[in-house]
């Protein structure tokens, strides 16, 4: 089953690998979408290993460490958008305008207006439910802690500016899994379809980082960096492309999660 899988039809390098990051998806295959002579680029001293690599155009990858236990593939046929038909319920109104965190609190899910922000040393519980991050930063820095089961941040605008991001900054604590039920099922971060393409998302929380479920930001330019990497987690990473820019573990255990498997013969899941 596929755990990373880039969505644009011919961008160079629309997943890439860089520098001396080393990825290892564990047990799950990657696939890009793009047609581009280097639809897949792995540079530098960088690592990728997988079960299976499926890439619609070529990949480059001289001189650096690529393995797939079950081949590379180029040639392929694009798969679809495993989350195409997913809708996040409408929303209205600002729960907190300019949320900041610098203690340890639990809040209840809302709309988050202008940013919304995990300080240095904060401790974050969210209850169960969709967040919606309306405009702005969703930043969690150094040295915080942000957890939370049964979670969707949903990131969007009211106005059609200011589209929200997110940046998750290395040594940040996460711990975030999807819902198993409701209208976001099995998505953890769920990028709105109308931001514009290329909208960066920053999720470089390192060993400490786990997002449980799918990161799905269709437009958006996904930099990646972290995973716990053991056996019991569940990840998957989509995005108009992609960028492992450190030392990533991925995991596709996805037994108890509602995430929607994708492969080139599996691209929706049956109920």
């Amino acid at each position: 089953m596929g755990c990373v899988l880039s969505l644009d039809s011919s961008a160079t390098g629309a997943i890439s690998v860089s520098g001396s990051a080393t990825v290892a998806l564990n047990n799950c295959s990657l696939y890009d979408d793009s047609s581009n002579a280097s639809a897949l680029s792995v540079g530098g001293s960088a690592n990728l290993s997988a079960l299976s690599i499926g890439v619609v155009g070529e990949a480059s990858y001289s001189g650096s460490d690529v393995t797939a236990i079950e081949g590379i593939l180029t040639g392929q046929a694009a798969l679809p958008d495993p989350y195409g038909d997913v809708a996040f319920p409408p929303f209205s109104g600002c729960t907190q305008n300019k949320f900041s965190v610098k203690s340890t609190i639990a809040i209840d899910p809302g709309v988050f207006c202008n940013g919304f922000t995990v300080n240095a040393g904060a401790n974050l519980t969210l209850n169960p439910g969709i967040y919606y991050l309306d405009r702005g930063t969703f930043s969690v820095n150094g040295g915080a802690t942000i957890s939370g089961q049964g979670v969707t941040l949903v990131f969007t605008s009211s106005t059609g500016n200011n589209w929200a991001t997110a940046s998750i900054n290395g040594s940040a604590t996460v711990n975030l899994t999807a819902p198993v039920s409701g209208p976001t099922a099995g998505i953890v971060i769920f990028g709105d379809r109308q931001m514009p393409t290329g909208t960066s998302f920053k999720f470089n929380g390192g060993a400490s980082q786990y997002l449980g479920g799918a990161i799905y930001v269709p437009t958006g330019a996904i930099n990646y960096s972290g995973g716990m990497g053991t056996s019991s987690n569940c990840t998957q990473i989509i995005g108009d492309t992609v960028n492992f820019t450190g030392n990533s573990n991925v995991t596709i255990n996805c037994s108890s999660y509602k995430v929607r498997p994708f492969s080139p013969m599996v691209v929706r899941l049956v109920s």
